[in-house]
């Protein structure tokens, strides 16, 4: 008796190109998230072509000086993007940067302050140590309203942000005493949300694509500029506080005052930090 046994299956050429383009299209879905994920910072609406990607750093020189002159508007006192980092907060029910300390008081021939100090609401060491920076603003006050100086004005503002996993945050304090010089300071803190880590300008860079050599050069040429304009007021007779562009403060790897905002980066040399004037340079890109 003669069986017959049932034909194997077989797969057509078609089928099997099929089944190989959906095992590298899911292969590569794969390849793509977990680098997304681990290494890129990518929107993924942006990637997947949903949203328009912004770009840092391509501002034509109007841009970049209308950036210049909203400067003062843009400490909200308030975090403007926080999405998706509810993970991180120490606090659950909080911003992950909020006000911690806001007074506003005014003692008539003695003092006038109006401060807005922020608080990082991340459990981490290094935050802390922000916190603990952040707390001299703080003290600052307590230490006007106990003095008997006469006249002093004090305010003190902030901005934060993430963008690319990145938090940075600028807060900006304005200080005159009697009859001494003004002084404003800005202090920036910086931190990679990823990596749970202090971030520098220079990986900032390196993330938003930006050459380190390029972004050097338009410092210089910047300070430069603010250079000429202080001999040109100084022959008239004002004294203004002079820059020195062969200074190691204005490379990239010194320069640690910078704020990453939605569309704009501000690299900032506050000279109130260290003295007391109010001179400061702004560099938008």
């Amino acid at each position: 008796m003669k069986i017959n046994l049932p034909e194997k299956d077989r797969w057509s050429k078609k089928q099997v190109a099929i089944y190989i383009i959906i095992a590298m299209i899911c292969i590569g879905a794969i390849v793509v998230a977990f680098y997304v994920q681990f290494y890129a910072r990518v929107d993924l609406g942006s990637l997947m072509g949903m949203e328009k990607e912004i770009k840092i750093g391509n501002k034509t020189e109007e841009e970049a000086e209308t950036k210049k002159e909203e400067f003062e508007q843009i400490f909200t006192n308030s975090i403007e993007n926080e999405q998706g980092q509810e993970n991180k907060k120490k606090e659950k029910e909080k911003p992950l940067v909020y006000t911690k300390t806001e007074k506003k008081e005014s003692k008539l021939n003695r003092y006038d302050v109006e401060v807005y100090i922020p608080y990082i609401n991340i459990d981490n060491p290094q935050i802390e140590k922000y916190n603990k920076e952040i707390e001299t603003f703080e003290k600052k006050v307590e230490r006007i309203l106990q003095s008997q100086n006469k006249n002093t004005i004090y305010t003190v503002e902030y901005v934060a942000n993430v963008q690319n996993d990145i938090l940075s945050l600028m807060i900006r304090s304005n200080l005159k005493e009697g009859t001494s010089a003004q002084r404003v300071i800005v202090e920036t803190f910086n931190y990679d949300l990823r990596n749970n880590k202090e971030i520098t300008l220079e990986e900032v860079l390196k993330i938003e694509g930006l050459e380190k050599s390029v972004i050097q050069a338009k410092i210089k040429n910047e300070i430069e500029g603010e250079q000429r304009k202080v001999e040109d007021l100084r022959k008239l007779g004002y004294n203004i506080y002079p820059r020195d562009v062969s200074k190691d403060r204005y490379q990239i790897e010194n320069t640690k005052v910078f704020y990453l905002t939605h569309d704009t980066l501000y690299v900032i040399y506050a000279y109130g930090n260290e003295t007391f004037t109010s001179e400061m340079d702004l560099i938008v890109i």
